[in-house]
């Protein structure tokens, strides 16, 4: 009877040894995520109830802060912004999987290409916004080009105009995300069994077909994790604002992250800053959300 009951014990051990364990390598990683993510953001949202300069101590107001956005012009248009912004990501995407697949497929100075497509995504971003300042000058590279083409017949205020500065830094920031997209789609690519285009080419389909029917439904989990990411850092753009325009001209592009960085550093304003952080903590959730249910929609569903 005893030998019965340390038999049965003895497995038990084991696997009780085994969880401790697997929890005892996850802790460092779990510290890390307590201290850096999850007490940023629960002492971020309790800040959001406060009215709170640093100079004086901190006041309860409830959810003042959130009713104050709901009258502030500048909140609209940061918001504004922000969801404008998103346009960036569909054709950042478009341009990554393209460009991976001619990599992929190319076989005369691969490591060549890749690295020089990869190159600006280890670039610092303030070294990427001066250089795209100068460009962007009015007598930057960009107009000498437009204008010895006959495309523009005076310099272009890519910075200075309201209508443009947006869509400058836009374009600065899908520049600089391009590699770093492409090399995830270029591995998605590599995992791809060469059985599946070898039996669609058997079958006759063209390499318009393999690519929409074979290529790009077994590239989706990539898809899926590229979209959210450049989404997230779409509606958290803030360097690229702060070096190339700080946020002008006249309001043009003011993101909601310059403007939280604004209130909170510039104008102290923390427990504002804070609530303009929940918001649009709320809006990349609710948009990420949105992005897995729809790539998941008649695919993959094991995300």
């Amino acid at each position: 009877m005893e030998r019965q009951t340390l038999a049965r014990s003895l497995p038990a051990a084991r696997t009780g040894r085994r969880i401790l364990t697997a929890y005892l390598f996850l802790l460092p990683a779990l510290l890390l995520l307590g201290v850096f993510t999850f007490y940023p953001v629960t002492f971020g949202t309790a800040l959001s109830l406060f009215e709170y300069d640093v100079i004086t101590p901190p006041r309860f107001v409830g959810l003042a802060n959130f009713r104050a956005l709901w009258t502030d012009r500048y909140f609209w248009i940061a918001l504004e912004n922000s969801i404008k912004y998103l346009a960036v990501v569909p054709v950042l995407q478009g341009c990554a999987i393209v460009l991976a697949i001619w990599v992929h497929r190319s076989t005369r100075g691969l490591g060549w290409l890749r690295a020089a497509y990869y190159l600006p995504v280890v670039t610092s971003i303030v070294v990427v916004g001066i250089l795209w300042r100068w460009l962007y000058d009015d007598a930057g590279l960009v107009n000498f080009i437009l204008l010895r083409l006959g495309v523009v017949g005076a310099p272009v205020h890519w910075l200075a105009s309201p209508g443009i500065a947006l869509y400058a830094v836009m374009f600065v920031t899908l520049w600089k995300g391009l590699g770093y997209y492409m090399v995830i789609y270029l591995a998605g690519l590599e995992a791809i069994p060469p059985g599946y285009a070898e039996a669609a080419a058997i079958d006759g389909a063209t390499a318009v077909q393999q690519l929409r029917h074979v290529t790009l439904p077994l590239l989706r989990p990539s898809i899926l994790l590229a979209t959210t990411l450049s989404a997230i850092s779409a509606l958290r753009v803030f360097e690229e604002v702060y070096v190339m325009t700080s946020g002008g001209p006249v309001y043009s592009t003011y993101t909601m992250f310059y403007y939280m960085f604004d209130q909170a550093f510039g104008a102290l304003h923390l427990g504002y800053a804070a609530a303009l952080g929940v918001v649009l903590a709320a809006v990349t959730i609710g948009l990420s959300v949105a992005g897995f249910r729809l790539l998941r929609e008649g695919g993959l569903s094991y995300y």
